[in-house]
């Protein structure tokens, strides 16, 4: 029996420049945004992923819409949908503690931690996202933390609190993402069902809690309107939530556009033109969609998802999980979809995409006055590859 799946019946209407519309959440569209609102799929995930026809066909519509859309919505149980919420309070909560407080939770380490509006660069203009990054929590007694390895090391939690919730929210949405690659590999027909979650044992998951300004109260470091500018993201999966405010926008695949964001950087590209969707916020949901490592091992099958987020009227708060490749992974392009080519190393790849995000961050600084680039090439740091 096939699985639920609900298609938003929302009319797909053009909003351009603040211009009034009688789509029923057309009031949340930032303003200045000229955007597609967007008629988005959501998908209900099995409790479980075991090969049957309908996780074969659950797969292959998810990968379909994909292609279409370049994104789509999973329903959250009320577990989750309960858990989120309190996340949500916990979180802003956090970002309303003083600035002094919040700048010193960095570690010079990791790149885990608090981003202040401003600091974070994308296609080297300042962004307006506040922002608390987590990675990999790890002690400075870990062998890769000791041997100097790039953006390992603690994350510096406010409380104990925020980190057991914090982490339980990662956990979370882990759980999406693991059933999600197996959906995947069954929807793209790969002899070895396994080969994306194989890449994701002790994979290299992280996850940035987002306050977003409204856009009267900006610092005046950025560009009028923007919150992040647009851009793809570096892994496998994109797993997002966000409040009832009303912010992202995503770019659903265009023919002649070819975004391949580990040859040439995606930031900024086509950020004002009128070809972007609109997310509109709905109740209990993430919003899923591809990232760089998709994209490569599908040989553009599955695009990237470029996106951005735009400044509203109110204060919104997001979160953003990312579903990755362990760190030492090479990822391989997979022969089904006729892939060539010596493979990617994820860690350089993430390291190369935060070092250009956050040059003058402490801890791109220590990267490079201790020459920590120069351990990505070794043989410990290349020791996982898909199994194809």
């Amino acid at each position: 029996m096939l699985r639920p799946i609900i298609r938003r019946t929302f009319a797909t209407l053009v909003k351009p420049y603040g211009e009034v519309t009688t789509h029923p959440l057309a009031h949340t569209i930032p303003p200045n945004h000229p955007a597609t609102i967007g008629n988005l799929t959501t998908f209900t995930l099995p409790q479980n992923v075991i090969g049957t026809d309908a996780d074969h066909a659950l797969g292959k519509q998810m990968v379909q819409t994909w292609r279409q859309d370049g994104i789509f919505q999973i329903r959250l149980t009320l577990t989750q949908s309960s858990f989120l919420k309190s996340a949500s309070t916990v979180s802003q909560n956090f970002f309303r503690r003083p600035l002094h407080f919040k700048q010193n939770l960095v570690d010079d380490q990791s790149f885990s931690g608090y981003i202040a509006s401003g600091e974070e660069l994308t296609d080297g203009i300042p962004d307006y996202s506040e922002i608390f990054t987590v990675t990999k929590d790890l002690p400075i007694t870990d062998p890769r933390v000791q041997q100097k390895w790039p953006c390992h090391g603690p994350c510096p939690w406010p409380d104990i609190t925020y980190a057991n919730t914090m982490t339980k929210l990662m956990n979370l949405f882990a759980q999406s993402g693991e059933k999600l690659l197996k959906l995947t590999a069954l929807g793209l027909g790969l002899s070895n069902p396994n080969s994306l979650t194989e890449l994701t044992q002790d994979g290299w998951h992280h996850m940035r809690v987002l306050r977003f300004p409204k856009i009267t109260a900006t610092n005046g470091k950025g560009k009028p309107g923007r919150g992040i500018g647009s851009h793809t993201d570096y892994g496998l999966l994109v797993i997002a939530a966000q409040d009832d405010v009303g912010g992202l926008f995503v770019r659903p695949p265009i023919q002649g556009e070819n975004i391949r964001n580990w040859e040439k950087s995606a930031a900024g590209l086509y950020e004002y033109d009128k070809k972007w969707t609109y997310v509109p916020p709905v109740d209990a949901v993430f919003t899923v969609f591809p990232g760089d490592m998709m994209q490569y091992m599908t040989n553009d099958y599955l695009p990237s998802t470029p996106h951005k987020v735009g400044l509203n009227t109110r204060e919104r708060f997001a979160f953003a999980y990312f579903h990755e490749p362990n760190f030492s992974a090479v990822v391989k392009p997979l022969p089904e979809y006729g892939g060539v080519g010596k493979g990617i190393h994820y860690g350089t790849h993430f390291t190369n995409m935060f070092m250009r995000n956050y040059p003058e961050r402490v801890t791109a600084k220590r990267v490079m006055a201790e020459n920590r680039l120069a351990i990505l090439d070794t043989p410990a740091l290349r020791q996982v590859s898909v199994t194809v």
